[in-house]
């Protein structure tokens, strides 16, 4: 009888669900999603009755539109994004909202951190910097200003974590997941005893470690119904965002390496141990397979810039794709083309929600440098792609000091239109490869994970059979030597106003 593989992402937007058959073979998606709430500036917070309203109802759709019974359904398993704080108690309950990754509200509980800690010291422990993005920081707030919620907390969960609590009952994390809150010893593969002592943070309040593959029960027969599965279906953790989609875009074996390019963009690579910054530029995650890691680097605005130029500058564009229907973003994409390379010099600053790497400055601000008269929508819409690739160059070239690759692949929503994977090609000077799935790449990874779990597949490095190379995208000499001169530009300009981030985050105090 064929069997199938459930996986859900649980991304920053929305739920995608997927549905694969056991070869891999993608059969069919389906999107629910759902509100982030942003109450104060540079705050970030979801309803995780969301998160699992969204399970439901794109379980019972995936189902429906396939036409496959839920009895055929071998195991379920779940992306789903890092670095949050959601605070359940002993009964599953949510205590309040969780505190996604792009909150940035904790920074005088990273300061904290660094002092009791060692900045130094800390990033040799977890593979990561302090910061305010992390999760231990924003479970030290909530001790400090919501006692009583620290208090009652049983545990402390990711995203994907709340959704196997909902299906089983048990309160667990994978190490990928883990492995992104600060808190974790990467290298001896435990919480950090004296981190958690620094923080004076309470471990029993930490969930219990488990493999991505390990099926962690069965979906309960009161919950059945409600997702729309059959009882006792086998429930396989799964990794966080950022190592699923290193499977799913078949980073599975040493040197190799990918760019997701989504709300927010990184570029890893698979390695067999951590690579440690000297700058603390980069982290490091543990992989869905746990004797490998994925140094990364994570910038906080990449689609999103793209995103809010849409709905702030490209009015003209939204009104023709109404008219034709069409995705507004094949408009803005035509006018990319009808640019030049470094739109006539024109710079734009991705900073919009502060950033990670490289600069791991919550109060940088986006910006436009070197707007001039001559300057049309067309070199603005181009500007900005390019701004979001200059910023992941100087994430590429950490590992380019630590290891040799000459080319990447792009996934995500980004790797669909060809004029930003050319400027991708340009500004890194790297071959680019596109997979047979792009924007399903973190969920065939959740796949993976099921499959391995209950046995259909063998290793993870099934996915390179599952996703191969389907198209390449080369440099363009000229355009080359044109981002290499700019380049350094961009740099200075970022730190030319860095006195100006100040000052305006102090305004924002006021």
């Amino acid at each position: 009888m064929q069997k199938y593989i459930l996986a859900h992402d649980l991304g920053t937007t929305g739920d995608k669900a997927t549905l694969y058959d056991q070869t891999g073979e993608l059969l069919r998606s389906a999107v629910t999603s759902y509100e982030t709430f942003r109450p104060h500036n540079g705050w970030a917070e979801q309803n995780p009755e969301d998160w699992w309203d969204a399970v439901c109802n794109s379980t019972k759709k995936l189902l429906e539109d396939s036409n496959v019974n839920k009895e055929d359904i071998a195991a379920i398993s779940f992306s789903g994004q890092m670095m949050g704080c959601l605070p359940l108690d002993e009964s599953g309950t949510p205590l309040r909202r969780s505190i996604i990754w792009a909150d940035q509200r904790s920074v005088n509980q990273a300061e904290k951190l660094e002092r009791e800690v060692g900045r130094d010291n800390l990033y040799g422990i977890t593979g990561h910097r302090v910061s305010p993005t992390y999760s231990l920081a924003k479970i030290m707030w909530v001790m400090e200003n919501e006692p009583e919620v620290y208090n009652d907390t049983f545990k402390f969960v990711h995203a994907k974590d709340y959704i196997v609590n909902k299906l089983t009952g048990k309160f667990v994390t994978d190490y990928s997941d883990a492995s992104g809150m600060n808190l974790y010893d990467i290298n001896r593969k435990c919480w950090s005893e004296e981190i958690v002592g620094g923080a004076d943070l309470d471990g029993g309040k930490l969930p219990e470690v488990k493999s991505s593959f390990d099926v962690i029960g069965g979906v309960r027969p009161a919950i059945a119904e409600e997702v729309g599965l059959e009882p006792d279906t086998p429930v396989v953790l799964g990794a966080g965002d950022g190592s699923a989609a290193s499977v799913g875009a078949a980073v599975v074996r040493e040197g190799s390496a990918y760019n997701y390019i989504g709300s927010s963009s990184w570029i890893a690579l698979a390695a067999k141990e951590p690579i440690l910054d000297p700058e603390k530029r980069t982290f490091n995650w543990i992989h869905m397979d746990p004797e490998l890691y994925v140094p990364c680097g994570t910038m906080q605005s990449a689609g999103a810039s793209y995103s809010w130029l849409k709905e702030t500058i490209c009015h003209v564009e939204r009104t023709a794709a109404r008219d034709l229907d069409v995705d507004p973003y094949e408009l803005m994409n035509l006018s990319v083309e009808d640019s030049v390379p470094g739109s006539r010099n024109l710079l734009y600053l991705p900073y919009l929600q502060g950033e990670r790497s490289p600069h791991w400055n919550p109060k940088a601000r986006g910006a436009f440098v070197g707007l001039t008269m001559r300057h049309e929508r067309k070199d603005i819409i181009r500007s900005v792609l390019e701004g979001v690739t200059f910023n992941l160059r100087i994430i590429s070239e950490v590992f380019e000091n630590e290891i040799d690759y000459s080319q990447i692949t792009a996934i995500g929503g980004g790797a669909r239109g060809g004029a930003w994977r050319q400027i991708l090609a340009d500004i890194y000077d790297k071959n680019i490869n596109i997979p047979v799935v792009t924007e399903e790449a973190t969920s065939l990874g959740a796949a993976v994970a099921a499959g391995v779990g209950v046995g259909i597949f063998d290793s993870v490095t099934v996915a390179s059979e599952l996703n191969p190379v389907d198209r390449r995208c080369s440099p363009n000499p000229s355009a080359v030597k044109i981002y290499d001169e700019l380049f350094p530009v961009f740099k200075k300009a970022y730190r030319s106003l860095l006195d100006v981030y100040d000052d305006l985050a102090a305004l924002d105090q006021q």
